[in-house]
């Protein structure tokens, strides 16, 4: 049986290759695309939750994956409906989220393996969501570099995409491909599980379930059809020209420069110049150019258009009457606008995107932080417009209170990396500052002054001599810990030109995980035991709690003591772990598996 990353390398060869993709159902009975996949959600905070049973990855086992797969050979598994929960929205609304069981979650992460392998080469370039080597950055990035003279957004938004997605036209979609049967049913059935909510069983009639392994493959799978349709059709159709024309301002002062050189009249030449420099050189209104461009992330679109507005109305009721026919989809209307570069900006991936008009500016595409995002993250940390303290962090170390309020400001100042007006972010900086050290203050009964003394220090950021809060824990004979806030430059990053070169090494090779090799040794750490070997889980580390506890379980001192939220155990010694009692065996009652 080969390997996983062979397996996935060939049915990647054949993506790329445009070729049909037969005898899908067979790959479900190797058992390394399982242990790849089992490595890839152990990872996740999310195996640990629970769906409409109460299985989750603990307790995960070579068994289990040999089981399931003989339900597979014999076609008699039966996917569970997802347990739904209603999470709340930025805006208010809420959203749907499907937890499935840990069961379907893995035998997910299989089939999405298997399918990213083969469709990921044959994804349009404009697609940046969901995918590998693609974000929100790899979108920004090809904007800025290639909408240069737009003069309209288009902006749009599918109403409801996963969860109006037809499952017909998606089969129907995956059936061009895709000439196994047995893999579809099994898909099919999937899309058909249905889900339970507040323990009332719905059918799922269209859509894919938000929350799964495989749902947001399958979205691009589905919205890939509109990416053709754009690049194929709009595109060729609205796009004409090479150069937009001179304009006769700009040829009139070209021809006297042109005469001033050559009748030797060079003192007139610098004012000929700064008159140059005031006008603009190409004819923005030029009816021979147009210019259409496209970018996708998931549910959400941007197209840029150099031409008259009449023609993006005409290009956005193309794609809405191509979504309604051939997607069954819909616009959202108050979302899906026509904005003038020049005067507003449009709004993509939280970023506020225009391109300033004026004898100065020269078309180019300018990225923002819209001053609503920024207000509204602001808000987080104050109180009546002053800084406030977080009283429910008071119970934590500093080391945690420290490092949290690092990761929020950081994800956010990164996130806004290409941000024009980064600078900006000077407010935030402020407010999390004083939010952190007024939390420290309450901590321990001090002054904000105290604070800053204590944990202030200085890091160089892009040259830059930055401030920041640092709190160190040092450990005997290992690397200290460090948690950071603040210390970031806030000057906007200067763009990487990609340079086209050799193909990127495969994503497929990769070395097995040090969980998967221990689950294979088939040995219990804590008696030797090699019978009914499983895998013993937990959310963190934080959750051992083993500081302050003078008689702490000897599994609960081994694991924090390794550094591990996996112990591989027997059945009796998992048993014994779940009723808070020590593992007791060859090896589980002594002092020298702690120390190992």
């Amino acid at each position: 049986m080969r390997d996983a990353e062979t397996t996935l390398a060939i049915i990647n060869d054949r993506g790329k290759r445009g070729l049909q993709l037969e005898r899908v159902y067979r790959h479900l009975f190797n058992r390394e695309l399982w242990l790849r996949a089992y490595g890839r959600l152990a990872k996740n905070d999310g195996a640990m939750t629970r769906g409409v049973t109460g299985e989750t990855i603990d307790g995960m086992s070579l068994q289990k994956i040999d089981r399931t797969i003989e339900l597979l050979r014999n076609e008699r598994y039966e996917w569970s409906p997802a347990r739904r929960v209603l999470i709340p929205k930025a805006n208010g609304k809420t959203r749907p989220l499907g937890i499935p069981t840990w069961s379907d979650k893995l035998l997910q992460e299989v089939m999405r393996s298997i399918l990213d392998a083969y469709y990921e080469p044959q994804f349009s370039p404009n697609s940046h969501g969901f995918r590998s080597s693609k974000g929100c950055h790899t979108a920004l990035k090809d904007i800025f570099h290639a909408w240069t003279g737009t003069k309209w957004f288009i902006e749009g938004d599918i109403k409801g995409c996963f969860d109006n997605i037809d499952h017909s036209i998606l089969l129907d979609t995956l059936r061009e491909k895709i000439q196994d049967g047995r893999f579809l049913n099994l898909l099919k059935d999937l899309l058909d599980a249905g889900y339970l909510e507040r323990w009332d069983y719905r059918p799922t009639l269209s859509g894919t379930p938000q929350g799964g392994i495989i749902s947001p493959l399958l979205a691009n799978i589905y919205m890939d059809r509109l990416d053709k349709f754009v690049e194929t059709t709009l595109i060729p159709e609205f796009t004409r020209g090479i150069k937009r024309k001179h304009t006769k301002e700009e040829d009139r002062i070209a021809g006297m420069i042109y005469r001033a050189r050559k009748n030797g009249a060079i003192e007139k030449l610098p004012a000929l110049q700064r008159e140059r420099r005031k006008i603009k050189s190409r004819d923005p209104f030029d009816p021979e150019f147009r210019r259409l461009r496209y970018i996708r992330y998931a549910d959400d679109f941007l197209l840029g258009f150099a031409g008259p507005k009449d023609e993006a109305e005409e290009i956005k009721n193309r794609i809405g009457t191509y979504l309604r026919d051939h997607l069954k989809l819909e616009l959202t209307p108050e979302k899906t606008l026509i904005t003038h570069a020049g005067t507003e900006q449009a709004q993509f991936l939280g970023y506020g995107i225009n391109v300033p008009d004026g004898p100065h500016y020269t078309g180019g595409i300018k990225l923002r932080i819209p001053s609503q995002k920024l207000e509204s993250k602001v808000a987080e940390y104050m109180h009546e417009g002053k800084a406030e303290h977080r009283g429910y962090m008071l119970q934590d170390s500093d080391f945690d209170i420290v490092a949290q309020y690092g990761a929020e400001y950081r994800g956010f100042v990164e996130y806004y990396a290409l941000a024009e007006n980064r600078w900006w972010l000077q407010r935030l900086r402020q407010g999390v500052e004083l939010s952190m050290l007024k939390t420290l203050a309450n901590k321990h009964k001090s002054s904000v002054v105290a604070m800053a003394r204590k944990y202030r220090t200085y890091v160089y950021d892009k040259g830059k001599q930055m401030r920041c809060y640092e709190v160190v824990v040092e450990r005997p004979n290992r690397t200290p810990l460090v948690a950071r806030c603040l210390g970031i430059s806030l000057q906007k990053r200067p763009f990487q030109v990609v340079i086209d070169g050799p193909e990127r090494p495969s994503q497929y090779i990769s070395r097995r995980s040090e969980l998967i090799d221990r689950l294979l040794a088939g040995q219990c750490e804590a008696c030797g035991s090699t019978e009914n070997v499983e895998v013993h889980h937990i959310r963190k580390l934080a959750d051992l709690k083993v500081k302050g506890q003078k008689e702490a379980p000897l599994w609960k001192q081994r694991m924090a003591a390794r550094r591990r939220e996996t112990e591989i155990l027997c059945g009796r010694c998992h048993d014994a772990v779940h009723r808070g009692d020590n593992p007791r065996g060859r090896r589980g009652g002594s002092d020298e598996s702690i120390a190992e």
